[in-house]
């Protein structure tokens, strides 16, 4: 199985798809789900060389939009570190399914208590991770 993620240019998750090949199917369906989903078409996409990222990108009309090499994808890659981490210590997932839905919630998690350290002082980083658990704890209630 291939994990496919889209990560914006802050880091944040966009999406994640679970998908037994690397094709141009898989590919456009990461694209199609992205486009639905941000309502806009982007200035730029940064992928890594692979070829059905830029096959699907010219059956959307979006190729001349494709950015590649130099490092460029170097945050998507290391977004995904976590879960390369948990998933060596799971001794790999069982079911695609089930990896899908983890890893949609464990994305909208991460995307919410991730902050940028480098970037903002240590008392607003305790202001940002205090109404991160706020919301954690609004979330946790209602379900």
């Amino acid at each position: 199985m291939y994990l496919w993620r889209a990560v914006d240019a802050e880091g944040e998750v966009l999406d994640i798809l679970v998908q037994p090949r690397r094709d141009k199917r898989a590919a456009l369906k990461l694209m199609r789900g992205l486009l639905r989903k941000q309502g806009f078409a982007p200035t730029s996409i940064v992928t890594d060389k692979l070829w059905s990222y830029g096959a699907a990108l010219r059956q959307i009309g979006m190729s001349d939009r494709q950015v590649t090499g130099g490092g460029l994808n170097n945050r998507a890659e290391n977004s995904h570190q976590a879960v390369r981490r948990r998933d060596r210590s799971w001794i790999g997932f069982k079911k695609p399914g089930s990896t899908q839905r983890f890893l949609s919630a464990h994305a909208a998690v991460y995307s919410t208590f991730n902050v940028q350290r480098h970037l903002i002082s240590r008392h607003t980083l305790r202001t940002l991770r205090g109404d991160a658990f706020a919301q954690w704890q609004a979330a946790v209630a209602a379900a």
